[in-house]
Protein backbone atom coordinates (compact mmCIF):
# COMPACT_ATOMS: atom_id res chain seq x y z
CA UNK A 1 0.00 0.00 0.00
CA UNK A 2 1.16 3.25 -1.12
CA UNK A 3 2.05 6.04 1.87
CA UNK A 4 -0.57 8.07 2.43
CA UNK A 5 1.23 12.00 1.89
CA UNK A 6 0.86 14.15 4.84
CA UNK A 7 -0.48 17.61 4.21
CA UNK A 8 -0.68 20.86 6.24
CA UNK A 9 -4.07 22.45 6.27
CA UNK A 10 -5.28 26.29 7.26
CA UNK A 11 -8.61 26.59 9.27
CA UNK A 12 -10.80 29.19 10.48
CA UNK A 13 -9.60 28.17 13.98
CA UNK A 14 -5.66 28.00 13.13
CA UNK A 15 -4.32 31.46 12.34
CA UNK A 16 -0.67 31.91 11.03
CA UNK A 17 1.07 35.37 11.64
CA UNK A 18 0.81 38.06 8.40
CA UNK A 19 5.00 37.05 7.88
CA UNK A 20 3.93 33.43 7.86
CA UNK A 21 0.96 33.74 5.33
CA UNK A 22 3.26 36.27 3.01
CA UNK A 23 5.65 33.15 3.06
CA UNK A 24 2.62 30.61 2.44
CA UNK A 25 0.77 32.35 -0.25
CA UNK A 26 4.62 33.72 -1.61
CA UNK A 27 3.65 37.22 -1.56
CA UNK A 28 5.08 41.01 -1.44
CA UNK A 29 3.43 42.95 1.36
CA UNK A 30 2.45 47.06 0.34
CA UNK A 31 1.52 49.08 3.09
CA UNK A 32 -2.11 51.23 2.04
CA UNK A 33 -4.75 50.65 -0.46
CA UNK A 34 -3.84 50.26 -3.88
CA UNK A 35 -4.02 54.04 -5.46
CA UNK A 36 -7.70 53.10 -7.51
CA UNK A 37 -9.45 52.09 -3.97
CA UNK A 38 -7.67 55.04 -1.98
CA UNK A 39 -9.04 57.37 -5.03
CA UNK A 40 -12.51 56.13 -4.32
CA UNK A 41 -12.24 57.32 -0.92
CA UNK A 42 -11.80 60.87 -1.52
CA UNK A 43 -13.69 61.51 -5.02
CA UNK A 44 -16.44 63.66 -4.76
CA UNK A 45 -18.35 61.41 -7.08
CA UNK A 46 -18.29 58.76 -5.12
CA UNK A 47 -19.10 60.57 -1.82
CA UNK A 48 -21.24 58.25 0.44
CA UNK A 49 -24.36 60.47 1.23
CA UNK A 50 -24.58 61.76 5.19
CA UNK A 51 -22.60 59.35 6.13
CA UNK A 52 -21.73 60.36 9.47
CA UNK A 53 -24.68 60.40 10.94
CA UNK A 54 -25.72 57.24 9.31
CA UNK A 55 -22.37 55.44 10.67
CA UNK A 56 -23.12 56.41 13.97
CA UNK A 57 -26.54 54.94 13.96
CA UNK A 58 -25.44 51.93 12.80
CA UNK A 59 -22.61 52.10 15.80
CA UNK A 60 -25.09 52.81 18.44
CA UNK A 61 -27.53 49.98 17.46
CA UNK A 62 -24.98 47.09 17.30
CA UNK A 63 -23.45 48.49 20.26
CA UNK A 64 -25.60 50.57 22.47
CA UNK A 65 -28.95 50.11 21.85
CA UNK A 66 -29.97 46.40 21.80
CA UNK A 67 -28.17 46.35 26.01
CA UNK A 68 -28.97 47.32 29.14
CA UNK A 69 -25.78 45.95 30.48
CA UNK A 70 -22.09 47.71 30.27
CA UNK A 71 -21.66 46.48 26.25
CA UNK A 72 -22.47 43.32 24.49
CA UNK A 73 -20.08 40.96 23.92
CA UNK A 74 -18.01 41.50 20.71
CA UNK A 75 -19.18 38.07 19.50
CA UNK A 76 -22.74 39.39 19.62
CA UNK A 77 -21.99 43.26 18.50
CA UNK A 78 -19.36 42.45 15.95
CA UNK A 79 -21.62 40.74 13.67
CA UNK A 80 -24.09 43.66 13.86
CA UNK A 81 -22.21 46.49 13.30
CA UNK A 82 -20.87 44.58 10.09
CA UNK A 83 -24.13 43.35 8.94
CA UNK A 84 -25.07 47.34 9.67
CA UNK A 85 -22.24 48.91 7.29
CA UNK A 86 -23.22 46.59 4.28
CA UNK A 87 -26.80 47.64 4.93
CA UNK A 88 -26.02 51.04 4.71
CA UNK A 89 -23.82 49.96 1.19
CA UNK A 90 -26.53 48.51 -0.17
CA UNK A 91 -29.14 51.41 0.15
CA UNK A 92 -26.87 52.77 -2.57
CA UNK A 93 -27.65 50.39 -5.31
CA UNK A 94 -29.86 52.96 -7.30
CA UNK A 95 -27.07 55.51 -7.35
CA UNK A 96 -24.47 52.72 -8.64
CA UNK A 97 -26.84 50.21 -10.59
CA UNK A 98 -23.20 48.03 -11.17
CA UNK A 99 -23.78 47.54 -7.21
CA UNK A 100 -26.67 45.31 -8.27
CA UNK A 101 -24.51 42.61 -9.67
CA UNK A 102 -23.37 41.37 -6.26
CA UNK A 103 -24.83 38.93 -3.74
CA UNK A 104 -23.70 37.43 -0.57
CA UNK A 105 -22.89 34.18 0.86
CA UNK A 106 -23.02 33.99 4.41
CA UNK A 107 -20.49 30.64 6.07
CA UNK A 108 -18.73 30.43 2.59
CA UNK A 109 -17.60 27.06 2.17
CA UNK A 110 -13.85 26.77 0.45
CA UNK A 111 -10.84 24.03 -0.05
CA UNK A 112 -8.33 24.18 -2.26
CA UNK A 113 -4.66 23.44 -2.48
CA UNK A 114 -1.19 24.40 -3.64
CA UNK A 115 2.40 22.70 -3.19
CA UNK A 116 5.26 24.54 -1.81
CA UNK A 117 8.73 22.98 -0.76
CA UNK A 118 7.61 19.66 -1.14
CA UNK A 119 4.42 20.10 1.43
CA UNK A 120 1.19 20.22 0.69
CA UNK A 121 -0.91 23.37 1.97
CA UNK A 122 -5.05 23.34 2.15
CA UNK A 123 -7.39 26.00 2.99
CA UNK A 124 -10.40 24.73 4.50
CA UNK A 125 -13.36 25.90 6.17
CA UNK A 126 -16.66 27.02 6.44
CA UNK A 127 -16.15 30.97 7.46
CA UNK A 128 -16.70 34.48 6.80
CA UNK A 129 -19.01 35.87 4.93
CA UNK A 130 -18.76 36.18 0.82
CA UNK A 131 -19.78 39.07 -1.04
CA UNK A 132 -19.33 37.80 -4.89
CA UNK A 133 -20.08 39.31 -8.13
CA UNK A 134 -20.95 38.58 -12.18
CA UNK A 135 -17.88 40.02 -13.40
CA UNK A 136 -14.26 39.65 -11.97
CA UNK A 137 -12.33 42.85 -10.31
CA UNK A 138 -9.66 44.46 -12.65
CA UNK A 139 -6.23 43.70 -12.01
CA UNK A 140 -4.82 46.42 -9.95
CA UNK A 141 -0.69 46.22 -10.18
CA UNK A 142 0.56 47.17 -14.01
CA UNK A 143 2.70 44.43 -15.95
CA UNK A 144 5.65 46.14 -15.34
CA UNK A 145 5.15 46.76 -11.26
CA UNK A 146 4.18 42.62 -11.59
CA UNK A 147 8.05 42.10 -13.39
CA UNK A 148 9.49 44.25 -10.43
CA UNK A 149 7.76 42.06 -7.77
CA UNK A 150 10.91 39.19 -9.21
CA UNK A 151 13.51 41.20 -6.96
CA UNK A 152 11.34 41.25 -4.03
CA UNK A 153 12.75 38.53 -0.99
CA UNK A 154 10.62 36.70 1.13
CA UNK A 155 11.13 36.82 4.49
CA UNK A 156 12.97 33.43 6.28
CA UNK A 157 10.88 31.77 8.97
CA UNK A 158 14.06 30.25 10.01
CA UNK A 159 14.32 28.70 12.89
CA UNK A 160 10.78 27.87 12.69
CA UNK A 161 8.77 25.79 10.04
CA UNK A 162 6.70 27.49 7.74
CA UNK A 163 4.26 24.90 8.83
CA UNK A 164 4.28 25.97 12.48
CA UNK A 165 0.56 26.45 13.97
CA UNK A 166 -0.96 24.32 10.50
CA UNK A 167 -2.84 21.38 11.35
CA UNK A 168 -0.80 18.20 9.96
CA UNK A 169 -3.38 16.16 8.25
CA UNK A 170 -3.39 12.86 6.01
CA UNK A 171 -4.09 13.75 2.28
CA UNK A 172 -6.93 11.46 0.78
CA UNK A 173 -7.73 13.73 -2.08
CA UNK A 174 -6.65 16.99 -3.04
CA UNK A 175 -9.98 19.28 -3.56
CA UNK A 176 -10.75 22.44 -5.15
CA UNK A 177 -13.95 23.62 -4.28
CA UNK A 178 -14.40 27.50 -4.60
CA UNK A 179 -18.03 26.86 -2.62
CA UNK A 180 -20.44 27.47 -6.13
CA UNK A 181 -22.40 25.07 -8.30
CA UNK A 182 -21.74 25.32 -11.98
CA UNK A 183 -23.74 27.65 -13.97
CA UNK A 184 -24.16 30.10 -10.40
CA UNK A 185 -23.83 33.84 -11.97
CA UNK A 186 -22.08 35.49 -9.40
CA UNK A 187 -19.23 33.16 -9.95
CA UNK A 188 -16.53 36.13 -8.84
CA UNK A 189 -14.69 36.47 -5.48
CA UNK A 190 -14.67 40.01 -4.74
CA UNK A 191 -14.37 40.73 -0.93
CA UNK A 192 -14.66 38.19 2.24
CA UNK A 193 -15.68 39.47 5.45
CA UNK A 194 -14.24 38.15 8.02
CA UNK A 195 -14.77 38.56 12.35
CA UNK A 196 -13.56 36.88 14.83
CA UNK A 197 -15.08 33.29 15.52
CA UNK A 198 -17.58 33.27 18.51
CA UNK A 199 -16.64 29.62 19.40
CA UNK A 200 -13.71 31.09 21.29
CA UNK A 201 -12.94 33.35 24.02
CA UNK A 202 -9.83 33.76 23.09
CA UNK A 203 -9.59 37.41 21.40
CA UNK A 204 -7.48 37.23 17.65
CA UNK A 205 -4.55 39.64 18.14
CA UNK A 206 -4.66 41.83 14.87
CA UNK A 207 -1.74 40.61 13.32
CA UNK A 208 -3.76 36.82 13.45
CA UNK A 209 -6.77 38.03 12.11
CA UNK A 210 -4.78 40.33 9.57
CA UNK A 211 -3.14 36.34 8.42
CA UNK A 212 -6.42 35.35 8.42
CA UNK A 213 -7.56 37.33 5.59
CA UNK A 214 -4.70 36.90 3.63
CA UNK A 215 -5.09 33.15 3.70
CA UNK A 216 -8.99 33.07 2.88
CA UNK A 217 -8.86 35.45 0.22
CA UNK A 218 -5.77 33.33 -1.58
CA UNK A 219 -7.66 30.27 -1.38
CA UNK A 220 -10.12 31.61 -3.18
CA UNK A 221 -7.81 33.42 -6.19
CA UNK A 222 -6.54 29.82 -6.02
CA UNK A 223 -9.29 27.92 -6.33
CA UNK A 224 -11.01 30.30 -8.86
CA UNK A 225 -7.12 30.51 -11.17
CA UNK A 226 -7.38 26.62 -11.01
CA UNK A 227 -11.05 26.78 -12.16
CA UNK A 228 -10.46 29.54 -14.90
CA UNK A 229 -6.82 27.86 -15.83
CA UNK A 230 -6.72 24.37 -14.82
CA UNK A 231 -5.53 22.31 -11.94
CA UNK A 232 -1.74 22.54 -13.25
CA UNK A 233 -1.46 26.29 -14.10
CA UNK A 234 1.34 28.00 -12.88
CA UNK A 235 1.68 31.35 -14.87
CA UNK A 236 -1.86 32.86 -14.87
CA UNK A 237 -2.68 34.61 -18.22
CA UNK A 238 -4.71 36.76 -16.27
CA UNK A 239 -3.99 37.89 -12.62
CA UNK A 240 -6.95 37.41 -9.95
CA UNK A 241 -8.10 39.81 -7.69
CA UNK A 242 -9.84 39.63 -4.00
CA UNK A 243 -10.30 41.91 -1.63
CA UNK A 244 -10.96 41.27 2.16
CA UNK A 245 -12.12 43.54 5.02
CA UNK A 246 -11.87 42.18 8.79
CA UNK A 247 -12.85 43.31 12.09
CA UNK A 248 -13.13 42.83 15.65
CA UNK A 249 -16.23 45.50 16.07
CA UNK A 250 -13.71 48.72 16.77
CA UNK A 251 -10.67 48.05 14.67
CA UNK A 252 -11.00 47.43 10.43
CA UNK A 253 -8.06 46.03 8.82
CA UNK A 254 -8.43 46.23 4.50
CA UNK A 255 -6.46 44.04 2.59
CA UNK A 256 -6.57 43.38 -1.39
CA UNK A 257 -4.73 40.60 -2.83
CA UNK A 258 -3.46 40.11 -6.46
CA UNK A 259 -2.76 36.44 -7.59
CA UNK A 260 0.35 36.87 -10.21
CA UNK A 261 1.91 32.84 -10.11
CA UNK A 262 0.88 29.68 -8.49
CA UNK A 263 4.82 28.82 -9.46
CA UNK A 264 5.74 27.44 -5.92
CA UNK A 265 8.42 25.54 -7.07
CA UNK A 266 11.09 28.04 -5.90
CA UNK A 267 11.03 31.64 -4.00
CA UNK A 268 12.22 33.36 -6.61
CA UNK A 269 10.53 34.86 -9.76
CA UNK A 270 7.02 36.65 -9.99
CA UNK A 271 5.19 37.01 -6.60
CA UNK A 272 1.83 37.45 -5.68
CA UNK A 273 1.15 41.27 -3.97
CA UNK A 274 -1.24 42.03 -0.99
CA UNK A 275 -2.20 45.05 0.01
CA UNK A 276 -2.56 45.70 3.88
CA UNK A 277 -3.98 48.72 5.33
CA UNK A 278 -4.81 47.66 9.41
CA UNK A 279 -5.35 48.90 12.24
CA UNK A 280 -7.86 51.60 11.13
CA UNK A 281 -10.23 52.54 14.12
CA UNK A 282 -14.39 53.34 13.79
CA UNK A 283 -14.36 54.67 16.76
CA UNK A 284 -12.60 54.87 20.12
CA UNK A 285 -14.38 53.95 23.00
CA UNK A 286 -18.49 53.07 23.26
CA UNK A 287 -19.86 52.74 26.47
CA UNK A 288 -23.56 52.54 27.96
CA UNK A 289 -22.64 54.71 30.95
CA UNK A 290 -19.60 56.25 31.50
CA UNK A 291 -17.03 54.89 33.43
CA UNK A 292 -15.69 57.23 36.45
CA UNK A 293 -13.04 57.00 38.66
CA UNK A 294 -12.25 58.95 41.68
CA UNK A 295 -14.90 61.95 40.09
CA UNK A 296 -12.58 61.38 36.76
CA UNK A 297 -14.68 60.42 33.87
CA UNK A 298 -12.54 57.85 31.71
CA UNK A 299 -14.63 56.53 29.35
CA UNK A 300 -17.64 58.97 28.35
CA UNK A 301 -21.38 57.26 27.82
CA UNK A 302 -21.91 57.05 23.99
CA UNK A 303 -19.58 56.70 20.97
CA UNK A 304 -16.22 58.28 21.80
CA UNK A 305 -13.52 59.05 18.75
CA UNK A 306 -15.48 58.11 15.87
CA UNK A 307 -13.70 58.54 13.13
CA UNK A 308 -15.93 58.06 9.36
CA UNK A 309 -13.12 58.19 7.58
CA UNK A 310 -12.51 54.46 8.11
CA UNK A 311 -16.02 53.95 6.85
CA UNK A 312 -14.85 55.90 3.76
CA UNK A 313 -12.43 53.01 3.23
CA UNK A 314 -15.08 50.51 3.91
CA UNK A 315 -17.25 52.00 1.49
CA UNK A 316 -14.46 52.30 -1.42
CA UNK A 317 -13.64 48.50 -0.35
CA UNK A 318 -17.57 47.41 -1.68
CA UNK A 319 -17.49 50.09 -4.46
CA UNK A 320 -14.66 48.86 -6.45
CA UNK A 321 -15.01 46.76 -9.56
CA UNK A 322 -18.94 49.06 -9.71
CA UNK A 323 -17.50 52.24 -11.09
Amino acid sequence: MSKIPRSHVFCPSLCPGVKQALWLTKSKLIEGLPERIANLCYDPAYTFPNHEERVHNAISSACLWSTTGEIQEREEYCPKLLQGLLHLCRTQTCAFPSLSQRTFMENWKLATTWHKDSTIYHVRGTDGLLMSAKTPLETLASSSEIQATEQHVLDSLYPLSPAIDLQEVNVYEEKNDIGFKEGFPYSHPHTVYVTEPRDTKAKFLPDQLRAKMIMIAFGGAVAKAKILFGEDVKTLPQPIVVQSVGTDGQLFHFMVLQLNTLDFDTNDGIKNIVWMDGDQALYDTVAVKPKIKRKVVLVPAGIAGFKPETFMKFWAMYLNGAV
